[in-house]
């Protein structure tokens, strides 16, 4: 991914679900997330590449308390990241603030949030009503003035996320399902390569079949690279494709 040209390697703990066979990323543990984020870490060392290392708090490791956040944080800032991410807003405002005070850089998370999924009602894309949009507009102004260095919007109407890219002049967004308005992408490696089984969301682009000749010719990171050419050129996401 580094020498394809990606600028920021999320480790995210979707790893449960696409490497692990589980069903959602509520199972996974803080000791898997610490696993990859050192496998990942060493190999960006060892091309001595520059992308920024993001690593997922998984579910329970930062809900019970600030200090509680700051104690899992420190696990994957020690295996290599350089940042890492939580989910949701609100509440999570305060153990933003906390752990950047402390040094430690953080992604937040709004939209649509894996780990809280039983709670929205399922895979849906969040802040369609005006009420759900000014809920969510709040969120990502407080998480900025918290602190908070990216914002993550996944399955966001692709107005609201150009939206809140204007309005955030300190967070930069990253979208997944959000349009191409935000000020970066993201997708879930296995996706942009087309290896899972089944039916894609609809924000998912196989960059691995769209590569010219036969099928398998070319490598990893011929996708990838052709991922990262997509995005800067504005072609991916495509709003009517690959957005609400």
């Amino acid at each position: 991914a580094d020498a394809a040209g990606v600028d920021c390697i999320l480790i995210g703990d979707s790893l449960g679900m696409v490497c692990q066979g589980l069903s959602s990323t509520v199972g996974v543990s803080l000791e898997t997330m610490r696993y990859h984020v050192e496998s990942v870490t060493r190999g960006v060392r060892r091309v001595q590449g520059t992308a920024w290392i993001v690593g997922d708090l998984p579910y329970g490791t930062y809900q019970e308390s600030k200090e509680q956040a700051l104690r899992s944080a420190a696990v994957l800032m020690q295996a290599g990241a350089h940042m890492v991410k939580l989910e949701g807003g609100g509440w999570t405002t305060e153990t933003v603030r906390f752990l950047v005070e402390r040094g430690i850089p953080v992604c937040a998370h709004l939209g649509l949030t894996p780990q809280t999924v039983h709670a929205l009602g399922g895979y849906r894309v969040q802040g369609k009503t005006v009420e759900s949009a000014a809920i969510m507009k709040r969120h990502a102004h407080e998480l900025q003035e918290a602190g908070a260095s990216l914002l993550v919007l996944e399955m966001v109407p692709a107005a609201l996320s150009a939206e809140l890219t204007t309005e955030l002049a300190h967070c930069p967004t990253i979208g997944i399902g959000a349009g191409s308005g935000t000020a970066g992408q993201v997708l879930v490696l296995h996706d942009m390569l087309g290896l899972n089984l089944g039916k894609m969301p609809r924000f998912v682009r196989n960059f691995m079949a769209d590569l010219p000749g036969v099928q398998g010719q070319h490598g990893i990171k011929e996708a990838m690279q052709a991922y990262v050419q997509a995005v800067k050129n504005g072609s991916f996401p495509d709003n009517v494709l690959h957005a609400w």
